[in-house]
């Protein structure tokens, strides 16, 4: 299995990724990339002032566009490049964050839902083991009214939750996810970096739903080092999921431009 497309690629912006913008272009050049998308963690202040250590920093935010609509004039007979962010799903303040995107330069964007409720005062990190159904609840809600916004051109790592609970909770609320996904058109990602880093997902039990709902599925790399901007050894778990669930796997997405 070969991929031409990734549209999960970080910038050492985020504070947790390294190397330049150009480096994981030519990386994924070298890969035979020919549709590239950067989608770091979206810039967001808070009411209060919070701004969270690990998105690009809302004063760098406008040049992180720029600097990629340089880098795409300068390899534009090599790559396609767009431009985008990774953002969460906040009830409270998702039209201020995606005012807030959109002003930066965004041209699309991924749902990366890390958070559920504000991110603060006591954030519920969707990574944190809990056995609580009313958190995993609340996490498909959030993904659901994010596949529903009609913004996201993909759900990126829809498996993340760490819920420890009932298998039969979890099945009944990640199908939630898995049919409105195909209600909508919204593709699930099947995630590279938690293949990369051994983490829990890509969870085959939630696989094995979107199998049987059949629901649209596509890839991402997740790149946080240019090395990562083409993962050909990832791609290959990828095609094992794939295969064993029957996934309707649809390759590249089509990307909804938020900026028209």
């Amino acid at each position: 299995m070969k991929t031409d497309f990734n549209y999960h690629t970080h910038t050492a912006l985020c504070g947790h990724a390294e190397g330049t913008m150009e480096e994981y272009i030519k990386s994924a050049i070298e890969g035979g990339i020919k549709s590239m998308g950067f989608s770091d963690h979206a810039p967001y202040v808070f009411p209060d002032g919070h701004e969270s250590h690990f998105r690009v920093p809302s004063k760098k935010a406008k040049q992180y566009a720029e600097d990629l609509k340089e880098l795409r004039k300068k390899y534009k007979s090599e790559i396609d490049i767009i431009i985008g962010f990774e953002m969460e799903y906040y009830p409270t303040h998702f039209e201020k964050m995606l005012k807030t995107v959109k002003d930066a330069g965004a041209e699309f964007l991924i749902l990366g839902q890390h958070f559920l409720d504000d991110e603060i005062p006591e954030s519920r990190a969707v990574l944190d083991e809990s056995d609580d159904a009313n958190r995993l609840r609340d996490y498909v809600s959030c993904i659901i009214s994010a596949i529903e916004s009609g913004v996201f051109t993909y759900i990126a790592h829809p498996d993340m939750m760490n819920f420890s609970g009932d298998d039969g909770a979890y099945n009944e609320e990640m199908r939630k996810i898995c049919v409105a996904s195909k209600k909508q058109g919204i593709p699930l990602e099947i995630n590279f970096n938690g293949i990369r880093n051994n983490r829990i997902y890509p969870n085959d039990a939630f696989w094995k739903i979107a199998g049987e709902e059949q629901c649209p599925v596509t890839i991402g790399f997740d790149a946080h080092k240019a090395s990562e901007a083409y993962d050909a050894e990832s791609l290959k778990e990828a095609e094992r999921i794939i295969k064993e669930y029957s996934l309707n796997y649809i390759g590249k997405p089509h990307i909804i431009f938020v900026n028209k």
